[in-house]
């Protein structure tokens, strides 16, 4: 019988100088499972009350070493055993043959929105890029939620959203069997203040606004929050502090908040790894964003050095977790990027035409630019080592906006692929982008890690990642709650949708 307890009901975030309790989420973003209904049942490949993956490698998201020739019982969507071939098998079990495959746990993607960023107009005006204004950012309800699933995204934060009921409305949906898509942690609207890029964003007035902004969404289901790059200091404080005192948690991609100074506020979560920390930037000021968005001060550290050991040292203290989303980052480095068959076949005709021309662009940037990219990258994924190996919880997500290169689902399988290049191993990179999110969450003892007792959330894909880490783009099979969804139809489904709807 599936179990059906939870974690245990109080946690602790440990932020700042505090400590408060925080709601069980379990009950919330991995509600029971409810069969597939009518919308969904298309693309269900494998359903069964007791299923067996028999001859499969394993990676189990603890960071351990590959185990080849293993057998996973499923029992009414919770993993009951896992072993040696050979193991006791129920007599009325759907056996699957993986030879030549590997599982690996759910990932929990801590970046994942459910929007795309559209550029009207966009094109070359006197050699230069030019776009109409307002930037606009349409809700992707229809394609977004089946590419994560089909590439292997089995929970998800939504880590900011121009459309909250949507999100909380599909979220919704997708728990009682009506669309397909993974778990959501919905984050509440971005907490930004005037000045934004998106016209979409409700500017806070002040401290008091920001603290009624959070009580009113928390009310309306949601169950994080994310702070922006326009708030200030003090209304970061009161939005962290109204946070923690209803049991949520806000992370934050920042620009007039340094991460020292967000860090000291009590926030939990620092978007982006290093890339947008503005402490040195020139002419940063209290409470104002810079021009270089923090790139400078991540361009002119050391990753080696004092000032970078100091800045990860003041995190850990403060228990601040760092998502790592380098696909989105990746885009600014010229020939970096593969370019994917497969997802540039789920744009839609307008959104593949701009990704490539804003592609082009980069890849023809002058040399000395191209250098200067190359080099902040380096030093970005080099302060994230730095930040794991002094013991701080790293998380994972792709952040599909940027360029419109980077596209959900796909672009979660990017950054295991990027956390290896950054020199994790590729199990270690699997534990990054599937436990660590768990952990976050609370939601460790539920997904992130393949065990007996666990929810059968599990990616299949053909090949050995833990040799090539390339096959984990393979994915053929993934289960939620114990059903088995088929990529392959999914992904026809939204092929020349994303970015339309």
């Amino acid at each position: 019988m599936r179990r059906m307890t939870a974690v245990a009901a109080v946690l602790s975030i440990c932020a700042g100088a505090a400590c408060a309790a925080t709601r069980d989420l379990a009950p919330i973003v991995l509600p029971p499972a409810a069969a597939p209904g009518k919308a969904t049942q298309p693309f269900v490949q494998v359903s069964a009350p007791v299923i067996a993956l028999i001859h499969a490698r394993v990676i189990d998201g603890t960071g351990a070493p590959a185990r080849a020739d293993q057998t996973l019982l499923i029992e009414h969507g919770e993993i009951t055993a896992v072993g040696a071939d050979g193991m006791p098998i129920p007599a009325d079990a759907k056996r699957i043959d993986l030879s030549g495959h590997t599982v690996l746990p759910g990932l929990v993607g801590m970046h994942d929105h459910l929007f795309y960023v559209a550029r009207p107009n966009l094109g070359m005006q006197n050699g230069k890029l030019h776009a109409d204004k307002p930037l606009i950012v349409p809700e992707m309800a229809f394609s977004a939620p089946r590419l994560y699933l089909a590439m292997g995204v089995t929970t998800l934060r939504t880590t900011g959203s121009v459309e909250p009921y949507t999100d909380i409305n599909l979220k919704h949906a997708i728990d009682a069997g009506d669309l397909p898509g993974p778990h959501m942690d919905v984050t509440g609207p971005y907490l930004e203040g005037p000045g934004s890029y998106f016209i979409q964003m409700h500017p806070l007035r002040d401290s008091e606004d920001a603290k009624e902004t959070v009580a009113f969404w928390a009310k309306q289901g949601v169950t994080s929050f994310k702070a922006y790059m326009n708030i200030t200091r003090a209304e970061l404080k009161a939005a962290v502090d109204e946070a923690h005192s209803l049991g949520l948690k806000i992370t934050g991609h920042l620009c007039a908040v340094t991460y020292r100074e967000a860090a000291e506020a009590g926030i939990d979560d620092l978007e982006h790894g290093f890339f947008v920390n503005t402490e040195h930037d020139p002419g940063k000021a209290p409470d104002k964003c810079t021009d270089s968005d923090g790139m400078a001060t991540l361009q002119a550290m050391d990753p080696q050095g004092s000032d970078a050991k100091s800045l990860i040292r003041d995190l850990v203290a403060h228990h601040v977790a760092v998502t790592s989303t380098l696909p989105v980052f990746e885009q600014d480095v010229p020939h970096h990027s593969p370019l994917w068959p497969q997802a540039m076949a789920t744009l839609s005709p307008q959104a593949k035409q701009d990704y490539l021309l804003l592609r082009a662009y980069t890849d023809a940037l002058p040399a000395d630019r191209a250098q200067t990219n190359a080099l902040t990258f380096q030093h970005g994924m080099a302060m994230e080592r730095e930040f794991v190996a002094a013991g701080g919880l790293l998380l994972a997500g792709p952040d599909p906006t940027g360029n419109g290169g980077v596209v959900p689902g796909f672009g979660d399988l990017r950054e295991v692929e990027l956390l290896v290049e950054e020199g994790f191993t590729p199990e270690q990179a699997i534990h990054i982008a599937s436990y660590n999110g768990a952990l976050y969450l609370g939601l460790q003892n539920r997904i992130g890690s393949i065990a007996a007792g666990k929810d059968a959330d599990l990616v299949v894909v053909k090949g050995d990642p833990s040799q090539h880490i390339d096959d984990i783009e393979q994915v053929e099979t993934v289960f939620k709650d114990g059903v088995g969804y088929d990529t392959q139809a999914l992904l026809k489904s939204v092929q020349g949708r994303y970015g339309e709807y």
